[in-house]
């Protein structure tokens, strides 16, 4: 017969290392925002979101607080220094009011963690209490992971673009939410099963939002012809000006092309 503690250990490994490509899959938005020297519309918010969470579900996990429960302690722990350095670059390319917002948010997130690992070892004295309390709190700040992608989404449906909801993100946070839902079930925590129930929803539900999006998004590079109505348009090319006569001229920035019409 199969051991159920031994497939809750083999899915909890898959888990660790698909969720090691959950907090790796916005190295490429990163890339993009070190090229470019800027954050653009990239906003703080998901990466604040993930440290908080990992940060407590490193807490949960302690033998302190829920023993037998390293599965949990590791992946938690990586992510949590993975953030540190995508919060570490988007300070350092972000302008000053979003990274006066970013550190504010950081400091109340780490005095907060702190309080509740006081609190807890305290204030209780076994781990079922411990358990429930940070359990808790790790359940609501979770769901709040998962929903901070939200404000994305609905810059996705305004612009009808996806060019700022990363397509890795959001398919590895569907799979991360199903296999650790499925981690949960096998020795029933309700902790772990509702933000990843959460989770995979919301996942599905960016999913969707990027196949309906992903035709409307404008391409890098294949801009739309601009219409100049003009009598006499001069166009500098270096060191050269090119006078056009015309009427409308229309200019194809893909080829580098001129057309008088």
């Amino acid at each position: 017969m199969v051991n159920p503690d031994a497939v809750r250990d083999v899915v909890g490994i898959i888990g660790n290392f698909i969720s090691l490509g959950l907090f790796l899959s916005p190295v490429p938005t990163f890339v993009k925002i070190v090229k470019k020297k800027d954050v653009e519309e990239f906003v703080a918010d998901p990466y604040l979101a993930t440290f908080l969470n990992c940060a407590l579900w490193v807490l949960y996990g302690m033998p302190f607080v829920h023993p037998n429960s390293i599965l949990v302690v590791t992946i938690n722990g990586t992510g949590l220094a993975i953030e540190l350095v995508y919060l570490a670059i988007f300070f350092a390319y972000a302008p000053r009011p979003k990274r006066v917002e970013m550190l504010a948010v950081l400091f109340l997130q780490i005095v907060f963690v702190a309080s509740v690992a006081a609190g807890v070892l305290l204030g209780t004295h076994d781990y079922d209490q411990r358990s429930l309390i940070v359990g808790c709190i790790c359940v609501f700040f979770g769901t709040l992971m998962y929903a901070a992608p939200l404000t994305i989404m609905k810059q996705v449906i305004t612009t009808k673009s996806v060019e700022y909801m990363p397509f890795t993100l959001s398919l590895v946070g569907f799979m991360n939410g199903i296999c650790w839902t499925i981690y949960a079930l096998i020795r029933f925590d309700i902790f772990i099963m509702i933000p990843n129930c959460m989770g995979t929803l919301l996942g599905a539900a960016q999913l969707i939002l990027y196949f309906c999006y992903y035709g409307s998004t404008p391409k890098v590079g294949d801009e739309n012809s601009l219409e100049l109505p003009t009598t006499t348009t001069a166009v500098k090319n270096d060191d050269s000006a090119l006078d056009l006569p015309t009427t409308t001229t229309t200019v194809k920035n893909d080829d580098s092309a001129l057309e008088a019409v």
